[in-house]
């Protein structure tokens, strides 16, 4: 295909222009996704990050800085690869007759300790997501905490940050939101820039080791109870986990 493109290399055989690709360096490679964050501000929100990062390494028992995401996962399994028999044999992902009932996760990671905060909800809500706020506060008593959260709009709706310290309000929050003080930041990830947020790797870890071609699709109960099995040996922190999202050197 490539000979075709230039007349100086049309006719040649496929192995010259093999030949020549090899002495300029080029190689015949599978495509990866590829995004550039768009935002104007990456380099500032970054910096920012890095400078309570740096702070939270200092003091840990005061400052910690938790990256916090969601994740959603399904009854019926994800394809992937595994190992099965050699020849015509394929692994199988074993699905149910019933709806592909969706479950959401939302977690906090400590870019310190690894120590992992989760809730399971159907629909993670402001109400849900306020009250997880909540939750996490109460692991770390007497601290101020910043949490790095992605650009997902229920992260900064008013009835959400009511419940914070002061931050920037857009708009008022309803009547029924529960007003509170808790000692939390916030601070806002560049826009579409997930390589920036390590626990995207928790959610790749979890992934290969429960949710792809899990065989649970008639038993939905127990695949939410291997999710939580999986991220409970991560409540009290764990080294290895941290190395595994790249906040720790080998």
């Amino acid at each position: 295909m490539i000979a075709d493109q230039f007349d100086w290399l049309r006719g040649h055989a496929p192995g010259s222009v093999w030949r020549l690709l090899a002495r300029l360096g080029i190689g015949y490679k599978r495509a990866r996704d590829y995004l550039h964050s768009p935002d104007p501000h990456y380099q500032a929100k970054r910096a920012w990050i890095d400078e309570h990062r740096a702070r939270a390494e200092r003091q840990p028992e005061r400052f910690p800085l938790l990256y916090l995401d969601e994740l959603s996962y399904y009854r019926q399994p994800e394809l992937s690869w595994a190992y099965e028999a050699v020849g015509h044999a394929q692994p199988l992902a074993r699905r149910s007759y019933a709806s592909n009932t969706c479950f959401r996760l939302v977690a906090t990671l400590d870019a310190i300790t690894g120590q992992v905060i989760y809730l399971q909800r159907s629909h993670i809500t402001t109400a849900c997501l306020s009250d997880f706020f909540a939750q996490v506060q109460a692991a770390y008593p007497g601290r101020d905490d910043c949490h790095c959260p992605d650009n997902w709009p229920v992260h900064f709706h008013p009835d959400v940050l009511c419940r914070l310290q002061p931050q920037q309000l857009p708009t008022e929050p309803r009547q029924k939101a529960i007003r509170d003080t808790l000692p939390i930041q916030l601070l806002c990830l560049p826009t579409y820039a997930s390589w920036l947020n390590p626990i995207e790797k928790l959610w790749r870890w979890l992934k290969q080791e429960v949710i792809r071609l899990h065989r649970c699709a008639d038993d939905w109960p127990r695949l939410k109870s291997l999710v939580a099995t999986f991220l409970d040996r991560f409540l009290n922190g764990s080294s290895a986990l941290l190395r595994y999202v790249g906040l720790l050197p080998y």
